[in-house]
This record gives C-alpha cells, structure tokens and sequence, in this order.
C-alpha cells in the first residue's frame, strides 16, 4: 500500500521522469549498433571461428564474396576489376587474369583456371575483404561494389545476404511495430470497456519498450532477431500487466472513497498479481540464456529486462496516465462485448470428462508431431528470404551457372611441403560433391617452382603461417550431403595438418546445427523446471505445477506439431522460441485461473462451484490476453518477407489461441478429477468450513 499511495502522490513527477527518459532512450536506441551475422553467435572455441580469427589477423582476410558477371566483355571486367580493387577495405580481387595475361584466349587457359571462373556468357570474380563478414565497412564496401560494377554483376556469399537483410530490416522495422500496435489497439478496443483505455496502455508499454531499447546500448550490439522481435513481443506480453490493473481499478471504484484511494489499493493489487505471473515469463526468457548459441542469450536478456521494465511501467507511470485522465476515461466507458459467461463455465464444467479424454487423446500424436517438428528444422538462412532479394538471385545464378552451392576455405601449416600439398589436394577433389580445390599447388602445378610465381598469387594463398585454399562445393550449407562432405574433408586436412582448418559459411552453420540440437532440448528443460518451481513456490503446492505445466505444454506440443502435419518447415530458433516464450507467457492464464479456483476451495465451496467460479471469472481475463498477444503479433506474421520473423510471430499467435482453449477447456477437468490430491498437497487450500453439498458432488 505503500506504493500505491507514493504512487498516486508522485503521479505528475512520474509523468515527467517518464517524458524525460524518451530522450537518452532514443540516443541509446539509435547508436545501439544491429548484428545482422548469426554465425557471429556461435561459441569463440570453436575450431571453424579460431580458423576465421586466424585469418582475418594472419591473412588479412575475413569476408568473401563471389561476383558473377553476365554479358559482359573481358575488357570491361578487368576495368571493373581495377576500380573494384580500389574500393576501401577490398583486400584481393581473383580473376584468370591474375593467373594469365588477358589477351591469352580463355579456351588456352588449363581446364582448372577455365572451369573456375568461367560458365558460358557469365565470368566469376572472387573478391577478398580485409574486414569480418558482418562489419559495417564490409557492408559499405559490398554496396560501393554493387554501385562500380552495374546491374551486370551479382554479388553472393555471406556479407551480400547480410547486407540485403540490414536494407530489408531498416526499412520494414518500424512497420512491424506499427502493425502490432494497431491491431492490439483494435483487439482491446473490441474486448476492453473503454474506448480510449488502449491507447493509454499503449502509451504506458510505450515508456518501458524505449527505455528497454534505449538500455541495449550498454549491451554493445544486438542480433537483427532481437531488434525485429523485442518491441512487438514485449508489447504482446506486458499488455496483461495493464488490463489487470485496470481491472482491478474498476472493481475498487466501487468499493473505495475516490478514486485515488482506489488506484493505490489497485496497485498493491496488481503488483501481489503480476509479481507470480511476470517472474513465470521472466524464467521463460532468461531460459534463453543458458544456450551455448549466444543469439539466445541476446534475445533472452533483452526480452527478460523489457518484461521487468513493463511490470514497473504499468505500476508507476499506467496509474499516473490513467489519474490524469480519469475524466475522459469516465466519459468513454462502455459495456464489454464479452457476454456472460457462466452459463459456458457451467456447461463446459457438467462435459468435464470429455476433455480429460482430449486430452489423453491429443498428447501422444502431438508429442510425436512436435518431435518431428524438431527433427525437420533448416539452418540456412537464405531459405527464409524472399527469391527477389538481390543476393538470393546471385546465390541462385552460382549454383545454376557455375554449379557452386557454397565455398570452404582451408588453412593448413604453410611449411607444409608441396608433395603433401598436392595429395592433400587430390584426396579433397575425390570427396563426393567437390567440384575443384584452388590453391597454389593445384593452380600452378607441380612443374612451376613457388619462387617465380609473382606475390599478387602467392600473397593471396599464402603467408609465413598459413597456406590457403578454397573449395567449391556442389552442395547447400545445412543438408545432410554437406554434413558428411565436411566430416571426410576434415579427416583429409586433419591427415595431412593435425592443426589444420576448415572455416567457411557451411563449416560454421554445420557447428550450429550441432550445438542448438542440444541447446534445444536443455533450454527446453531449464524453462520447464524453473516455471515448476515458480508455481509451486507462487500456489504453495506439488501437483498444481504439473499440471499446470502438462496444459500448457499439451499447447506447445500441438503448437509446434501443426508444421509437421502441415509439412512445413521452421527456421532453427522458431521452435526454441516458442517452446520457452509461449510456456512463459501463457502459462499466465493457468496461474489466474488456479489462484481464484484455490481461493474459492479456501472459502468453503465445492469443488464444481470453485471450478465453475473460477473458469467463469478467467475466461474474459483470458481472452482479452490471448487476443492481445494474438493480435500484436499475427500482422507481423503476414507481412514480413523474412520466415525467420514471421513463422516466430505467426507461432506466437497460433500459440495464444490453442493456450486459451487449452486451459479454458482443460485445467477445469483437471481440477475436477484431481481435486482431492490438490488438496492433500497443497498448502492454504484446505477450506474454512465443509460444504453441505460436498458430499453429492
């Protein structure tokens, strides 16, 4: 009461703090830089990420792009090749003719030269960066390359796509949240008892999303997934936060002296309420956290800081916004367009064992859908972009037009002798998928010495520590023939150079699909035990976190079951997401309906009018909250280009409605058949007083 009461006091200084915050939140959310590089997140001692430092810091060299030129003649691309050699942060341009002079027919070159760069009317240009794959002065300099080189040249590889996604990302950021916001305005204008009331909550969640934002900047950088997803999903599920505290304003008008006095019991109300079901989402995101693939960790403390930030905006600043403008609120009521709804509580109640058998009935089918869900997931990420997107198009000419799906690069001991250079060389050629391997040896050849070859070559692939080779793969990073190709290039290298590398995009996304396989199922653990062990300590039992937790994951199950039915495929963090953040976030509903259903059994009823009571009072609580996460993010889901954010969004929202029927339908059930167990293992439910009527149910 305390805070209710400082509160209500300090409502104009909080407004003006609050106004006041905007503006270091908008500095920091505008110079907080965006990492648009998932590869960057895996783990420092990981072979494939030491290769990559090693050569960026001992080769000078970090990105790599392919340039496929089309219909265009040899003279006009050496020009472009020169201008492109001068564009800053360029390290080295590869074409034939650095390999032989220009005015040499390409049909003389030796067949390795010619098949490397050259496909029918288009010609190949391999293009080292001296800066990493997602710097900034790579994505200037892709940019300026595209800009020199014309409509003629498409850029490919990893920095291109990262590029294109930052373009696509600036420009669609804003219409995400601008979608979220107005669908939940409508969502709570038609479920709400107010007209302008959403607009107020909006202003309140509003505060806590900025500062959340602003307060990323001492986080150094966020992932693109965090800065696309965090505004709208905290708006999604901090939107409870406020209904319950105007809920409870509206019943305390009615009993209290004025409406300040009612305002400060509604917020010590609301905190006792949103405390138990804010640390429940909270578990949810930092869950995130423990995954070895950082993105979690990115995802999970900003989500986890913007979930705390809203509890204290909708307890400071939502209390003050609504005291300062009670008179136009009161002006604006109007009757909710939820009926009634206990003669549905006291149906679905009577039906009860039908839904304890959909139950049984649904978990094993959906369990094993779900399972397979997991098992068809796709990592590369080009998959989830539109087929338009600049690179997309590029990639697609590489591998149609020179048969390349992706490059490995390899570093070995440059003292490694030439004999060991070449019969490494062919043993790579041999393995299945290989289409050649570029490197000094396989290059020049065995009757060329080293030492007259000039250093524009030998500078490029080698160095007083590491000798460099690239290997063109007919296979797509992320599938199963990829997998195996980099296993027996490994075993080759490694045979040769026990300290040797494979680096490249399909080495590192192959260590990704290694480690989120495990990383989903502990991630997925650690939520389900700490939201376990929150209900059990918020409800003071054993059995209701079980089931509790069996409804809502009975939910996630047929949430993440659906794709496999449907035949649909997610991107990898789709089902780790969702798994965490819809357990978290709608596991709200089962806690409000389970504490009024305790409360009721507390005060003497049976349990069928505890049961009916307590559904019939949830269920317009809990549909105004599942329509709100439903609507802030379903838009979202329709109109982004990139899968990676809308199947997330479009699980979210699917998500909230099958939570809804889930518990709406079945935690009642439950309560009807374990009802005496509850009792037995439950601290405070033992009633006052027995019921006459106990004895008939």
């Amino acid at each position: 009461m305390k805070l209710g009461k400082a509160v209500v006091k300090s409502r104009f200084v909080i407004l003006i703090l609050a106004v006041a915050l905007m503006i270091p939140s908008a500095l920091g959310m505008a110079f907080t830089r965006v990492n648009y590089d998932i590869l960057s997140y895996l783990p420092d001692n990981l072979d494939t990420i030491k290769g990559q430092d090693y050569l960026l810091d001992d080769f000078g060299k970090g990105a790599f792009s392919f340039l496929i030129f089309e219909n265009m003649d040899d003279k006009d691309v050496a020009a472009t090749e020169e201008k492109i050699k001068e564009i800053d942060h360029v390290d080295t341009v590869l074409w034939y003719d650095d390999f032989a002079d220009i005015s040499i027919p390409k049909e003389m070159l030796p067949d390795k030269i010619y098949d490397a760069f050259n496909s029918g009317n288009a010609t190949m240009m391999a293009v080292f960066f001296d800066t990493s794959t997602s710097a900034d002065e790579t994505m200037n300099a892709i940019e300026e390359i595209r800009s020199v080189a014309g409509k003629q040249c498409f850029v490919s590889g990893m920095s291109a796509m990262i590029t294109d996604m930052k373009d696509m990302f600036e420009e669609q950021e804003m219409t995400y949240v601008a979608i979220a916001v107005v669908l939940a305005v409508i969502a709570m204008m038609i479920f709400m008892d107010n007209w302008i009331i959403p607009f107020v909550f909006l202003a309140s969640i509003a505060v806590a999303i900025l500062v959340n934002m602003g307060s990323n900047y001492f986080m150094g950088e966020v992932s693109f997934i965090t800065k696309a997803l965090a505004a709208v999903l905290q708006l999604a599920v901090t939107m409870d936060y406020s209904i319950f505290l105007w809920h409870s304003y509206e019943e305390q008008k009615g009993i209290c002296e004025n409406h300040k006095q009612a305002m400060a019991v509604a917020i010590h109300e609301t905190v006792r309420s949103v405390i138990g079901s804010s640390i429940t989402t909270v578990a949810g995101f930092i869950a995130l956290c423990f995954m070895t693939f950082t993105l979690g960790l990115d995802l999970g403390i900003v989500m986890a800081k913007g979930v705390i930030l809203g509890v204290i905006s909708c307890v400071t600043v939502l209390p003050s916004l609504i005291l300062v403008l009670d008179k136009p609120l009161e002006k604006t009521m109007h009757k909710s367009l939820i009926p009634s709804t206990k003669k549905l509580a006291t149906g679905l109640v009577k039906i009860f064992p039908v839904f304890l058998v959909m139950f049984a009935a649904l978990i094993y089918p959906f369990y094993s859908a779900y399972s397979q869900t997991n098992n068809e997931i796709y990592y590369d990420l080009s998959e989830s972009l539109p087929e338009d997107m600049a690179n997309v198009i590029a990639n697609t000419k590489l591998k149609d037009e020179f048969g390349v799906g992706t490059t490995h690069m390899v570093l070995v001991d440059s003292s490694l002798s030439a004999k060991d250079a070449r019969n490494m060389t062919n043993e790579l050629e041999k393995v299945d998928g290989v289409k050649y391997v570029l490197g000094l040896e396989s290059v020049v050849g065995s009757l060329v010495p080293e030492e007259v070859l000039p250093d524009s070559i030998t500078s490029v692939l080698k160095n007083d520590k590491w000798e460099l080779m690239l290997i063109n793969s007919e296979y797509k990073t992320a599938t199963d023939p990829m997998a195996k190709q980099i296993d027996e290039l490994n075993k080759i290298i490694t045979k040769y150079d026990k300290d040797g590398l494979l680096i490249g995009e399909a080495a590192c996304t192959n260590d990704l699909v290694n480690i989120t396989t495990v990383d989903f199922q502990v991630v997925n653990a650690i939520s389900i035990v700490a939201i376990f062990i929150i209900i059990a300590i918020v409800e003071k039992s054993i059995t209701l976190p079980i089931i509790l937790v069996a409804v809502i994951e009975l939910a996630i199950f047929i949430n993440l079951g659906i794709p496999h039915l449907m035949g649909e495929s997610l991107p990898f963090i789709t089902p780790i997401c969702i798994s965490t953040i819809q357990l978290g976030a709608t596991v709200d509903y089962a806690i409000l309906m389970t504490t009024r259903y305790k409360k009721e059994r507390y005060l003497g009823n049976d349990k069928r009018t505890s049961v009916i009571t307590a559904l019939e009072t949830s269920i317009p609580s809990i549909i105004v909250s599942a329509m709100g996460l439903f609507a802030a993010t379903i838009g979202v889901a329709f109109y982004s280009d990139v899968d990676l954010i809308s199947s997330i969004c479009k699980l979210l929202a699917r998500g909230a409605v099958i939570s809804m029927f889930c518990v709406t339908l079945i935690l009642p059930a439950m309560f009807m058949l374990f009802d005496k167990v509850i009792a037995k293992t439950t601290l405070g439910f033992k009633p006052k007083k027995t019921s006459i009527s106990e004895a008939a149910v």
